[in-house]
């Protein structure tokens, strides 16, 4: 129950050549604490609840656990959730022995592109693609608990 990712930005859109799948995510956070999330969410045909803990300091891993849930209750808790329900297309990429999920987020997030890879543990070695770009595990901005209260498209805005 405990997961263990690295997240980057991409440099371009070749993932999507790369591709082996795509699905439709829509999400909501129900609660947004930053020692625990709980995320609503609607990946293609099938919803889920997930509870997150607390990353370590590298941001690297942190406790998680989810449970599908019928599309109808996923619908029903995003109407409760905290404002920001997000929206991106997830595209699935085969890279040497592990699978990137890319995340294209439309919406208010629009123009942000997230890269993400699973691990067995902090140290594993992986292959890393050519449209791979800055690492940014860590970097509490591009949580996606985040993106919901403070949208990518409003962080120049911000930082005027």
């Amino acid at each position: 129950m405990i997961e263990i990712e690295r997240k980057f930005l991409t440099l371009s859109n070749q993932f999507k050549a790369d591709a082996t799948g795509k699905t439709r995510i829509v999400q909501g956070f129900l609660n947004t604490s930053p020692d625990r999330t709980v995320r609503i969410r609607i990946r293609g045909e099938k919803g889920f609840i997930t509870v997150k803990g607390k990353s370590n300091l590298a941001g690297t891993s942190r406790f998680e656990w989810e449970k599908e849930i019928p599309v109808p209750e996923a619908e029903a808790l995003l109407k409760l959730c905290e404002k920001g329900i997000l929206e991106k297309i997830r595209f699935e990429i085969l890279c040497g022995n592990h699978i990137f999920e890319v995340d294209e987020f439309q919406g208010l997030n629009s123009g942000l592109t997230v890269a993400e890879v699973e691990l067995s543990s902090e140290q594993e070695v992986f292959q890393k693609p050519g449209w791979l770009g800055e690492e940014v595990t860590g970097q509490i901005k591009y949580y996606n608990s985040q993106l919901s209260h403070t949208p990518y498209t409003t962080w120049k805005t911000i930082l005027l």
